[in-house]
């Protein structure tokens, strides 16, 4: 029955990620505002790779639904977690994150209000709102083996460094920042910048990898979580920790 559930909730997420990458992409060409799919159309755009991140851990995801029972030693079952546990959730949260404290701050740093004339509010939520909870719901629905972290956060790292000399690279070929809150920083403001995404980034990183833990630990092991570092007073100055068989 569970496996049965996370076929249908794999595929699904593939056919909805699939939906808005098609819907988006068929923009490309139209009358849109000034800038914004000039020069490497949606392709520039975090969201967009996003978008098409998270299709590919689906579909991914799905395909490995739909073969033979093999357990988790299956070179598919590593890469699909791989992708999950590195990118698909740390990325999907930081772009959902980034995006709506911006946009809470001065949205025409980030989301100009001539876009919606183009793309209408439910697709700004599929875009930027509902990929947290798709996320979530694969955490709770099954788990994931996670790597080591420091390779793990090296691969996040390059990751992060080449989409920062991507949309350099576009700036200086048309002079157009790919968002317009980047034309208010200097060279090192840029860098002070992208060095505290990546900040976040890696902290959701460890978010993922702690609720994977603590989500699908045994009982026992659980029980040992919440139990870490218990002590109990024998008075004011004195400390004595609790020790529990189980």
């Amino acid at each position: 029955m569970l496996r049965t559930l996370r076929t249908v909730y794999h595929v699904s997420g593939f056919s909805w990620y699939a939906f808005i990458v098609k819907y988006l992409a068929a923009k490309d060409g139209d009358e849109l505002p000034t800038g914004i799919f000039v020069y490497g159309g949606p392709w520039k755009y975090l969201t967009f790779l996003n978008l098409l991140l998270q299709m590919a851990f689906f579909g991914l995801a799905a395909v490995n639904d739909l073969q033979p029972e093999k357990g988790t030693e299956s070179s598919l079952h590593r890469w699909k977690d791989l992708l999950f546990s590195i990118f698909a959730f740390p990325v999907g949260t930081f772009v959902v994150l980034l995006f709506w404290t911006i946009f809470a701050f001065d949205r025409e740093l980030v989301y100009p209000a001539t876009i919606d004339a183009f793309f209408p509010p439910w697709i700004n939520h599929a875009m930027h709102t509902f990929v947290f909870p798709v996320l979530l719901g694969e955490v709770l629905l099954q788990p994931h083996t996670y790597p080591e972290t420091k390779p793990a956060l090296t691969a996040l790292g390059a990751v992060g460094l080449a989409y920062l000399s991507w949309i350099i690279w576009v700036y200086l070929s048309v002079g157009i920042w790919v968002y317009p809150l980047l034309q208010y920083f200097s060279a090192a403001g840029l860098l002070g910048f992208f060095l505290f995404n990546m900040s976040v980034v890696t902290s959701l990183y460890l978010l993922g990898e702690e609720l994977d833990r603590r989500t699908w630990a045994k009982p026992n092991e659980k029980k040992s979580v919440r139990q870490e570092g218990s002590y109990v007073k024998t008075g004011p100055d004195v400390r004595r920790e609790v020790i529990i068989n189980c």
